[in-house]
């Protein structure tokens, strides 16, 4: 990070010379710098940027999100200073070890997202939104190709984006919109002893249900199938999570979620 004292004014007030380390958790291209009770997260001003920062302002007294302390764009670039949740990232080892205990509270996230009334939402990320800014990260080359699962492209996969990009938008599933997170995955939800915290915001917004439940169910199965960390774990049943949501997995809409999400 360049020095507290080049940060903007309206940030640096809040920060003084307080000690910090940085975080290098996810796969975002944002740069995220931990001190003790605050976060500062700094990265390019682009749509899930400005959606992130309006998302926490609308969701700071619906659920437990993070305070937002300062916003400053600066040239093209978004700085963002917020409150440091309490808790454990749900990949931690304590919930990695108990599967059941997980899961039950990762459908208890869930659960909370799908009780907020959506009058209002400042974003709206249904699939005639998502499909056009999935189109303009084809058309723009933004697609990273080398980081998706094993399948979706080459050899009986889809020949490119664009040719997946023509499958989603041919394959269109009924939605049920609901208050989506946009990218349930474990490192996403932090938990303390009673309370799912929902932190990384910028895909937030009014979406299919079974969206988040795709992502989650990816994020969960690769914690536990050697993708994420050097070793294998056992103890997952599959349908262990759809049990706790009281639904029957939707195979179909899962598949097309988890392939939308390849576009971004």
């Amino acid at each position: 990070m360049e020095s507290i004292s080049q940060l903007p004014k309206n940030i640096r007030k809040h920060l003084s010379n307080e000690a910090y380390e940085t975080d290098h958790t996810g796969m975002s291209d944002s740069s995220v710098f931990l001190f003790q009770d605050k976060i500062l997260k700094i990265q390019k001003n682009t749509l899930e940027a400005e959606t992130e920062y309006r998302m926490m302002q609308w969701l700071k007294d619906r659920l437990p999100v993070p305070q937002v302390y300062a916003h400053e764009i600066q040239g093209d670039v978004s700085y963002l200073l917020m409150s440091r949740c309490p808790g454990e990232m749900a990949c931690a080892k304590k919930y990695i070890s108990d599967p059941d205990l997980l899961t039950d509270r990762l459908a208890q996230g869930l659960k909370k997202l799908w009780e907020v009334d959506i009058s209002g939402c400042p974003a709206d990320w249904r699939l005639k939104r998502k499909l056009e800014q999935a189109q303009f990260n084809v058309e723009h080359g933004l697609v990273d190709i080398e980081n998706t699962e094993p399948g979706t492209f080459g050899e009986g996969g889809f020949a490119g984006p664009k040719e997946l990009l023509d499958w989603l938008y041919g394959n269109q599933p009924q939605e049920e919109p609901v208050l989506s997170h946009g990218d349930f995955c474990l490192p996403n939800l932090l938990f303390d002893e009673a309370t799912a915290w929902y932190i990384d915001l910028g895909r937030a917004g009014i979406a299919d249900k079974w969206c988040d439940i795709a992502l989650c169910y990816r994020s969960l199965s690769h914690n536990y199938d050697g993708v994420y960390g050097d070793q294998h774990r056992e103890g997952l049943d599959d349908l262990l999570l759809f049990r706790k949501l009281g639904l029957a997995p939707d195979w179909e809409k899962i598949r097309y979620y988890i392939l939308l999400d390849e576009l971004f």
